[in-house]
């Protein structure tokens, strides 16, 4: 890290970091580890109009074709949920397994509507069908329009039930969590290097 300008120590503690073990590392970031042990869940219920938009479990994706996505937040708070700070769009194709990855600066109905249209022109097939879970952020007036419009099927999985999501939840964490991490990100730069780094990605996971 410090080779490539990413840490700079004075010398007294370049001189211990050199000398501290293994060990002794583990034991003084054992509480920092033990609070950021996984994602912390975000999801706000938008019952507005839960009565408007199709209720599908994970079985209804059995005989599932090309163009139905699944799609979910990861939120990248560092563990604190407090302030502004940035969420990846997931959305993966049932079908094919093609995953989508749009960095959004926050949490909301507009967000994820930019996102959405972006992946639109991204995926190589058209875009028949998304599938959220409760969250506020997807059960609004302005994401069912904007489904409407564009004649896409609009469903919601059950409440509480994450396996109704089982092909995105899996994504979250073996692509997103796993190659991205639990740190916090937030403003326009971070953004900007997580649209980047989602660019190589796609290519990496879609095609390799």
């Amino acid at each position: 890290m410090e080779m490539h300008g990413h840490l700079r120590v004075t010398a007294d503690i370049r001189v211990k970091l050199l000398k501290i073990s293994p060990a002794t590392v583990d034991r003084l970031l054992q509480n920092g580890r033990r609070c950021n042990t996984g994602g912390v869940s975000h999801t706000k219920s938008g019952s507005l109009l839960k009565n408007q938009i199709q209720l599908r479990t994970f079985a209804d994706w059995d005989d599932a074709s090309p163009s139905f996505f699944e799609v979910d937040l990861v939120a990248h708070c560092g563990g604190d949920p407090n302030g502004a700070f940035l969420n990846t769009l997931t959305m993966v194709d049932v079908a094919t397994g093609w995953l989508e990855c749009m960095p959004l600066l926050k949490k909301s109905a507009n967000d994820v509507i930019t996102g959405v249209s972006v992946a639109m022109k991204l995926i190589p097939f058209d875009l028949k069908g998304l599938g959220t879970d409760g969250g506020s952020e997807f059960i609004n007036h302005e994401l069912l329009e904007y489904c409407e419009k564009n004649s896409v099927t609009f469903t919601r999985a059950r409440t509480h039930k994450k396996n109704d999501q089982a092909f995105v939840e899996e994504k979250n964490g073996s692509v997103v969590r796993r190659l991205v991490g639990y740190d916090r990100f937030q403003g326009i730069k971070s953004r900007a290097a997580r649209a980047n780094f989602y660019q190589v990605l796609r290519q990496y996971v879609n095609f390799f």
